[in-house]
């Protein structure tokens, strides 16, 4: 019931200026998100190579309506690129993309014309793509793009939600050679018919999911904050012998971060999802609704404040 209100609330446009001028929220944001421009961004990941972590950088960004803003968000990226190259920041930084943010929407050509320049780059900068998945509605467009995007930067990376009914197929057709393929629980609201509501069928959907890919071809990339499910994650890495070299852990930026530091300590990689930029309601809504335990972080910001 809580992160069906939280999903809600990252609708309304009402709730978003409450939140956004609140005066405890920059430091509510400060905490999941790097800041404001890719300089901040760039900040943070050194901070987090340095600390042995790999890093994905998203510039968040989804309801793009116009090619103008789509061009925008290429460019963002492509000049994000660029830089995190010249720093010596790659391979170890990647990007994550969410082709709404490049045209999805209203027209797909244009978002996979814009995806492939910015795989291009990655490429140019040592480095590589993955590409974000969204609601349902989009997952076959993504995947299409996806195979697409392959033909000519086979390192591009998919991303599959584990609460969707058809992922355990999705999974199976991508744990081959090459793959990489990052499997979380997923953040939007979606109806029953297409994915699982209760919080304990998300999760075995996604310990499937987890064996199928641990027992294919592919990279694994492990995103999830649980710790039952880290912990399943290790005993299948060692259960399909699989060195710290052929799969990863994903978490997001500011979140459990010992635990990020531990399982690098453990010799694991251990990638951290950073998100930058202006547009970090829709963003931050999404990550309380995955962990609502993360109110508590507000809770406190408010009390600090009084």
């Amino acid at each position: 019931m809580l992160r069906t209100v939280i999903l809600a609330a990252s609708r309304s446009s009402r709730i978003e200026r409450l939140v956004e001028t609140a005066p405890f929220s920059r430091d509510v944001v400060r905490r999941f998100v790097a800041g404001a421009q890719s300089a901040d961004a760039l900040r943070v990941t050194r901070e987090l190579v340095g600390d042995g972590r790999a890093v994905t950088l998203d510039n968040l960004g989804e309801d793009t309506v116009t090619p103008a803003q789509a061009t925008a968000t290429r460019d963002e990226y492509v000049t994000l690129l660029g830089m995190l190259a010249e720093a010596g920041l790659t391979p170890a930084a990647e990007v994550s993309v969410k082709l709404s943010a490049l045209g999805q929407s209203f027209d797909e050509q244009l978002a996979y014309d814009n995806a492939r320049a910015i795989c291009a780059a990655a490429d140019a900068a040592g480095t590589t793509v993955t590409l974000d998945m969204e609601d349902h509605t989009t997952t076959d467009s993504t995947l299409d793009i996806l195979t697409k995007l392959r033909k000519d930067f086979p390192s591009t990376g998919a991303v599959l939600q584990a609460y969707l009914r058809r992922t355990e197929s999705d999974c199976r057709d991508l744990a081959v050679a090459g793959s990489r393929v990052r499997l979380c629980k997923g953040a939007y609201s979606e109806p029953e018919s297409v994915a699982y509501q209760a919080a304990r069928e998300v999760d075995k959907s996604y310990v499937r999911c987890l064996n199928i890919l641990m027992s294919g071809d592919g990279y694994p990339m492990l995103a999830t904050h649980d710790p039952r499910l880290i912990a399943i994650g290790e005993d299948r890495a060692r259960w399909f012998d699989r060195g710290a070299d052929r799969f990863e852990f994903q978490m997001l930026y500011g979140i459990r971060p010992e635990e990020q530091a531990r399982l690098v300590g453990e010799g694991y990689t251990v990638r951290t999802y950073v998100p930058y930029g202006d547009d970090w309601y829709g963003y931050l809504m999404r990550r309380l609704a995955e962990r609502p335990a993360n109110l508590a972080f507000f809770a406190r910001a408010v009390a600090s404040r009084k």
